[in-house]
């Protein structure tokens, strides 16, 4: 690592980075597992199941406690994504939207095969796991905008009127991009959500979620982060929606105690800024990660997606020694989600003495290839 490198990443602040990668995408996996569980059914059934309180921890979905959906997927792949681009910008190859892009073929492949390639030599680590290669209930809009090869841009993005939380869900890995300005990240996430959700409200809050991530990851407060999104977004053509459940979210703090109704109101049709609006809300009023996430997920609409949502935001703020243990030691996935996590923030604090034209790792650059050949 070089002096300057050194200089900005102390071992403290290497540490608290960590534990807030970390925080948000185990946090971002135990809620969808525990929205998994809650999917599809509304809260009278529930209730019913579970008792007045609705669900109250981790139940079998697919035959196993813990089990993640296509959210936390494409997050792994987010996040493989990001460090490649970062590893390939030495080739002066400097096109993040692209090795997302990438990314996001390979979640797909592991949509269709049975298994992973073997030939191929370009996939790195990630895509060679085999628990991945699972249907996991994605949504029918991230499968046709990566149905081909063909890259959606904000001038020609895909599925033009997709209005769902596809691409929100797996876009709290831009907000990690602590190195970054703010409106970066907001820029970066929203080109690379409009490559599946090609309506603005769709990839709008794609940014917006990405935005207070980060905040989060730089250890500010959940309230000024969303206000730093609402300025950025205040200039993009199509932001009122996402900023009017934005500002619903905030006001509804205000509304008396926290409960199912407001989650209601909040929550709607379930739209990209519906599920936006929620998760912020829980966020807030949550006592800790367990009690926002439980409120999270204990409603009519798309469970696994607001609790997605909510718990990688819970997750940043409070880093991984504020996940509930008994939800975490159940959780599909967790060495991976860790791996890759670790890789992350090794990459972002360490790249130079990972990569770099004076020096190279030989097994960084096996997890992650600078190979570019496209899938077929």
């Amino acid at each position: 690592m070089s002096a300057a490198a050194a200089a900005v990443w102390g071992r403290a602040e290497q540490q608290d980075f960590r534990a807030r990668v970390r925080g948000a995408l185990l946090g971002g996996a135990i809620g969808d597992a525990l929205g998994a569980g809650a999917a599809g059914r509304s809260l009278e059934e529930l209730r019913a199941a579970h008792g007045p309180e609705g669900l109250a921890g981790l139940v079998p979905v697919g035959g196993r406690r813990g089990a993640v959906t296509a959210a936390t997927q494409m997050t792994l792949f987010t996040v493989d994504g990001l460090i490649r681009a970062q590893v390939r910008r030495d080739t002066g190859a400097w096109h993040p939207p692209t090795d997302l892009h990438r990314a996001y073929l390979r979640w797909a492949a592991t949509q269709r095969d049975w298994g992973p390639d073997e030939r191929r030599k370009d996939n790195g680590w990630l895509a060679a796991q085999e628990w991945l290669y699972s249907r996991r209930n994605p949504s029918r809009t991230s499968l046709t905008g990566l149905g081909d090869t063909a890259m959606g841009t904000l001038q020609a993005p895909r599925n033009p009127t997709a209005r769902g939380p596809g691409a929100l869900v797996r876009s709290a890995p831009f907000g990690l991009l602590v190195g970054w300005e703010p409106e970066l990240v907001c820029q970066l996430a929203v080109e690379c959500a409009a490559q599946t959700h090609g309506h603005p409200t769709a990839y709008l809050s794609a940014g917006a979620f990405a935005v207070v991530v980060h905040g989060l990851a730089r250890g500010e407060t959940l309230d000024g982060s969303v206000q730093r999104a609402l300025a950025l977004l205040a200039a993009r053509p199509g932001h009122q929606p996402v900023t009017d459940g934005l500002r619903e979210a905030l006001g509804a703090v205000r509304q008396g105690i926290p409960g199912p109704g407001r989650v209601a109101d909040l929550a709607g049709s379930g739209y990209a800024e519906e599920v936006l609006s929620v998760a912020v809300y829980c966020a807030l009023v949550g006592e800790d990660m367990g009690h926002g996430l439980l409120l999270a997920v204990n409603h009519d609409g798309p469970s696994d997606a607001t609790g997605t949502v909510c718990g990688a935001l819970l997750g940043a703020l409070h880093g991984e020694a504020a996940l509930p243990p008994a939800w975490l030691c159940e959780l599909e996935g967790r060495g991976t989600l860790l791996e890759i996590a670790d890789d992350f923030a090794m990459e972002m604090t360490q790249g130079p003495a990972l990569h770099g034209p004076g020096a190279a790792a030989p097994g960084w650059l096996a997890r992650y290839p600078r190979g570019a050949a496209e899938l077929t």
